[in-house]
């Protein structure tokens, strides 16, 4: 194997790894805030503070949201709604189950991925805007996790606002945990 071939042999082997890695993140970085928002009020949950989708209720479901949208265009499966803001859970015990198994989902799909696949294209259809898009799988991938942290930056607001400590969600405080470990 030629010095060239290797080298994008191993840029693409790092590639399925920084995805595994933001995988595990999201999940990791999710856990922590729910469990900020689990002392939280009822009247506290649905508060407006402000932010884009409001309150934590808004943006956690919104959070959803936008994961099963991406997901339905990666992967062709699962539930998926069109509009960006819609309330798919009232309460905050049923939202968070879900959350769960969404990361599990996204952990799962990411780990089935290969370097072939994630030099691919694939095509989707936007929700605010209906004509169909091409483009390539890996930087996709990249705006999906940003945008859950982008959120979660709400999220730490939100709970900042209303009094409650929030939890640090660096990547590299996960990097420093057992679980996160290996990527560091």
């Amino acid at each position: 194997m030629s010095a060239a071939k290797y080298k994008t042999a191993m840029e693409r082997a790092d590639m399925k790894e920084h995805y595994e890695m933001f995988a595990a993140y999201n999940r990791w970085a999710n856990d922590r805030v729910c469990a900020a928002v689990d002392g939280v009020s009822d009247e506290d949950y649905v508060r407006d503070c402000g932010a884009f989708f409001k309150s934590l209720h808004g943006t956690l479901n919104h959070m959803i949201v936008a994961d099963r949208i991406w997901l339905r265009r990666f992967t062709g499966e699962g539930e998926a709604s069109n509009s960006l803001d819609a309330i798919l859970f009232d309460d905050f015990g049923t939202l968070r189950q879900a959350r769960i198994l969404e990361d599990r989902r996204i952990i799962s799909w990411i780990g089935s991925l290969d370097e072939e696949t994630l030099q691919g294209e694939f095509t989707y259809t936007p929700v605010t805007n209906p004509v169909q898009v091409t483009q390539r799988l890996a930087p996709t991938l990249a705006h999906f996790f940003n945008h859950q942290t982008h959120h979660r930056g709400h999220l730490h607001m939100i709970l900042s606002v209303l009094g409650h400590e929030p939890p640090p969600l660096d990547l590299i405080y996960y990097q420093r945990t057992e679980e996160g470990a290996r990527f560091s």
